[in-house]
């Protein structure tokens, strides 16, 4: 019967040839039906029962290869640990559930009894990664191989922009890997569509996530800052207070009380990295708390550590990069493959340069004053006439109308000049950047010293 249908099929398609062979294997079954002798709605009833036999074969597979994945990834934990109690205590039942419910045990991890505190206060500890790695297991596999992972990871999601990951402020939590005392590994999706559950309250945790972020820019800025200082000078910053000098030794706009809570042991943790030679790039995949980060190019994993008498790396670890895009006025603060700002801007056309460029001069009201024409905040390119600049032409933003300056509102360049240390790279192209704008209702601290001004010099820059 199976041959004389698939027949039957490849006639419809018009591939006589595959149907005649079909026809000659079903032999009198293609004779009995062809001369009519069985009524059409028994055929019929005969296909709908094969069709739907079909269907309920692959969607058992499908529930066997999710199953599989899982365990998969599970046992990756085993890796580095030779026993791992209890896990095989969370088999799946013949149904597909979870034989043990345990939607509510990251919040019973991370919560205290109001009568009691527990023996041991699980850490909890923040990744991020781009949605489809976080849909296709691949960041839930990277916290996995980390043997150093906290009793408790939250990993939030990146939406992507092509080659892009966009860091937005509260990103989505996606989803929690927890380690219980008795060694039992926890895994909760917060997306419904994904885990069919309803998940606990993440109203914590989301708290918890924005303060991570917050804090990791203000890393990344401090990290990128001592990183470009030491290319520089030649070794790391001996304090704070060296990136933050009158001008011209302003390698840093401002500090923050972060900034100086971290320094020693962030400092520590670049004498330890620096010591060892660097890894080969990874694939591009965005790590979880404490590792290494993005690689300067891919944005990959790297490793998992801490320098000598240092803290854990900070989640950006590539330093920070401008990448201006001619074609759609765009300008971006990115760190390896993510995306932390996007602004719009004005320019030049053809008048401004492609190529690439290192930021010199930052100077605080360029020409000494904050509404002139390139407005309250510079950084010169290399030694070219050309900078990023404020402007007293607010409505040029977007446009072509500078004679090959980068043109920027009071609120974006000063954010911007807070970000980037001297010595940033700048990259100026067409087509590299999405349209997207990347910009936080809260800004980056971006108030700077008066001493980063420069009376001494009137700026020529191209406007």
């Amino acid at each position: 019967m199976a041959w004389y249908l698939l027949g039957k099929e490849y006639y419809k398609n018009g591939q006589q040839g595959k149907a005649n062979y079909c026809f000659n294997q079903a032999g009198e079954v293609y004779e009995a039906f062809e001369h009519s002798k069985v009524p059409a709605e028994m055929l019929k009833e005969y296909e709908d029962g094969l069709l739907q036999s079909s269907r309920e074969r692959q969607a058992g597979r499908l529930r066997t290869r999710r199953v599989l994945l899982a365990f998969m990834l599970l046992l990756l934990l085993l890796i580095p640990a030779a026993v791992a109690p209890g896990l095989g205590q969370e088999q799946e039942s013949p149904d597909g559930q979870a034989a043990e419910d345990t939607s509510g045990a990251l919040t019973e991890l991370l919560a205290a009894d109001e009568d009691k505190t527990p023996a041991v206060q699980p850490i909890l500890s923040f990744t991020a990664a781009g949605a489809d790695a976080v849909a296709g297991g691949q960041g839930l596999a990277d916290i996995l191989q980390n043997a150093q992972t906290p009793s408790a990871t939250a990993m939030l999601s990146m939406e992507r922009s092509g080659k892009w990951l966009l860091w937005k402020k509260k990103l989505p939590l996606a989803a929690t890997l927890a380690k219980s005392e008795d060694g039992r590994v926890v895994y909760q999706s917060y997306n419904p569509a994904v885990c069919d559950c309803q998940p606990p309250d993440p109203a914590e945790i989301k708290k918890q996530a924005g303060q991570w972020q917050e804090k990791q820019e203000e890393l990344a800025v401090l990290w990128s800052a001592m990183r470009a200082y030491k290319t520089g000078k030649g070794a790391l910053p001996d304090s704070l207070q060296e990136l933050v000098k009158p001008f011209p030794a302003n390698w840093l706009g401002g500090i923050t009380p972060l900034m100086k809570e971290e320094f020693a042991p962030l400092r520590g943790t670049a004498s330890g990295l620096a010591a060892v030679p660097s890894p080969s790039p990874q694939p591009a995949v965005t790590p979880a708390a404490g590792s290494t980060g993005q690689d300067e190019t891919s944005g990959g994993s790297l490793e998992t550590g801490s320098g000598a008498g240092g803290a854990e790396t900070p989640f950006f670890t590539a330093p920070l990069t401008i990448i201006v895009d001619k074609q759609k006025h765009r300008l971006a603060v990115t760190s390896g493959n993510i995306i932390l700002r996007n602004y719009a801007v004005g320019l030049g056309g053809d008048n401004t340069p492609e190529g690439n460029f290192v930021i010199r001069d930052k100077v605080v009201n360029p020409n000494g004053r904050d509404n002139g024409e390139f407005g309250s905040r510079g950084m010169q390119l290399s030694d070219s006439n050309y900078a990023i600049h404020g402007t007293n032409e607010p409505d040029s933003i977007g446009k072509d109308e500078s004679l090959g300056c980068i043109r920027m509102s009071r609120k974006d360049v000063e954010e911007l000049f807070a970000m980037v240390p001297m010595g940033t790279k700048v990259q100026i192209s067409k087509g590299v950047l999405p349209e997207e704008l990347v910009l936080p209702e809260v800004r980056f601290p971006s108030d700077a010293p008066p001493n980063q001004t420069n009376p001494h010099k009137v700026y020529h820059w191209l406007n």
